[in-house]
C-alpha cells in the first residue's frame, strides 16, 4: 500500500518518520520548499530538531504526486483543508483519505470528515485521533489513537497497515465522535490554560475539564456520535493530554491569556477557530455549552478571563 502525507507541519512529519522507520515508503507533501529540501536532502526538520528521519521517507511540492497514493494522509490546519483539497485536480476515486487534523471548518460549520465527502465524493474517508505530540511520535515514544472510518473493511486494513510496534491503532466506526472529540478538546485546553495563567489553580482546572468533557459529550451526541466514543482516546484520552501539558499549542494560548501575554501568530492554534464554530453549533441546536461559549469570546477579545470566570461561575446551581 502506497502512503503518502499531506503537510510538512509537525505532526504529519511525525507520522511520516513514525511510518517510514516501519520499513515503508512514504512521500510527504509541502508547499514550503525550505521544508520539503530539509526533509529531502538532509533527513531533517525544522519543525522538529534533533530528529533524524529514515531514508525511505521523501518529500515532495508536486501535490497531485503525494494525492495519487492509495492511502493519504492530511495533516494540515483544519481551516485550510478546503483549500488543500480544491487544489487536488485528481477525483481520488478510491483513494483511502486518513484526516489526521482536528477542528470544524469555521466558514461551513462543517466536521472535516463531512467536509472532504463533499469535495472528494469518491473517496474512503478515515479519522486519526488521540492523545498525541508529534515529539513522542517522532521520538519513537509508545502512542495509542484512534482509527475512525465507518466502513469497516477499510478500517481493518489501515489499522494493520498504519500500526507500528511502537504506534497502537484502535478502531470505531464513530467518524462523528472520534472527530468533534478531537476538535473540542481543543476549546477546552484553552480554557484551562486560561485558568493556569491566571493564577486559579489546579482545582479549577480540574472542574473546566470534567465540565468541559460533559460539553464535548453533549454536542457530540446530539450531532450523532456516541457517548463511548467521546470517553475513549479520541475524548477523554486526548482531553486529558492537551489540558495539562504546555507541550499543547492550544494550552499555552490559553496560559498566554490568561497571563495577559502576546501569542506567537504563526503558530496555528485550532482551538480558536473551533472555539466560535462550537458557538455557532449551539445557538444553531439550543445545546447549552457555556465554556465553549465562554472560551470563544476569550479568544476574540469580547471577555478577559475575569468577566468569564464570573459569567461561570454565576451560572444557577444545577444536579451534575
Amino acid at each position: 500500500m502506497s502512503v503518502s502525507i499531506i503537510g510538512t507541519g509537525a505532526f504529519g512529519t511525525a507520522l511520516g518518520i513514525a511510518l517510514a522507520r516501519d520499513e515503508r515508503e512514504v512521500t510527504i507533501w509541502g508547499r514550503d520548499p525550505y521544508a520539503v529540501s530539509r526533509i529531502r536532502d538532509h533527513k531533517s526538520s525544522p519543525r522538529l530538531p534533533g530528529v533524524k528521519m529514515p531514508h525511505s521517507l521523501s518529500a515532495t511540492t508536486d501535490l497531485e504526486k503525494a494525492a495519487a497514493a492509495e492511502t493519504v494522509l492530511i495533516a494540515v490546519p483544519a481551516q485550510s483543508l478546503h483549500m488543500v483539497l480544491k487544489r487536488i485536480k485528481s477525483a481520488m476515486v478510491g483513494t483511502r483519505i486518513v484526516l489526521c487534523c482536528k477542528g470544524i471548518d469555521l466558514e461551513s460549520g462543517l466536521g472535516v470528515t463531512e467536509l472532504t465527502q463533499q469535495v472528494k465524493p469518491g473517496v474512503t474517508v478515515a479519522v486519526l485521533t488521540g492523545p498525541s505530540f508529534a515529539a513522542d511520535i517522532a521520538n519513537g515514544l509508545p502512542t495509542a489513537l484512534t482509527l475512525a472510518c465507518a466502513d469497516e473493511p477499510s478500517a481493518r486494513i489501515l489499522q494493520e497497515k498504519l500500526s507500528t510496534p511502537v504506534l497502537r491503532l484502535y478502531t470505531t466506526t464513530d467518524l462523528v465522535g472520534a472527530e468533534l472529540g478531537g476538535a473540542l478538546k481543543n476549546v477546552i485546553a484553552i480554557a484551562c490554560g486560561a485558568c493556569i495563567g491566571a493564577g486559579l489553580g489546579d482545582s479549577a482546572r480540574a472542574a473546566l475539564m470534567t465540565r468541559g468533557f460533559a460539553e464535548m459529550t453533549r454536542l457530540a451526541s446530539a450531532l450523532g456520535a456516541r457517548p463511548e466514543t467521546l470517553a475513549g482516546l479520541s475524548g477523554l484520552g486526548d482531553l486529558t493530554l492537551t489540558c495539562t501539558s504546555e507541550g499543547s499549542r492550544n494550552f499555552r494560548f490559553g496560559l498566554s491569556l490568561g497571563r495577559g501575554e502576546d501569542f506567537e501568530p504563526t503558530i496555528t492554534v485550532e482551538g480558536a477557530a473551533t472555539a466560535r464554530a462550537a458557538a455557532k453549533l449551539s445557538d444553531l441546536h439550543g445545546i447549552p455549552l457555556p465554556i465553549t461559549q465562554a472560551t470563544a469570546a476569550l479568544t476574540t477579545g469580547d471577555l478577559t478571563v475575569q468577566e468569564a470566570m464570573d459569567q461561570l461561575l454565576s451560572r444557577p446551581l444545577k444536579e451534575e
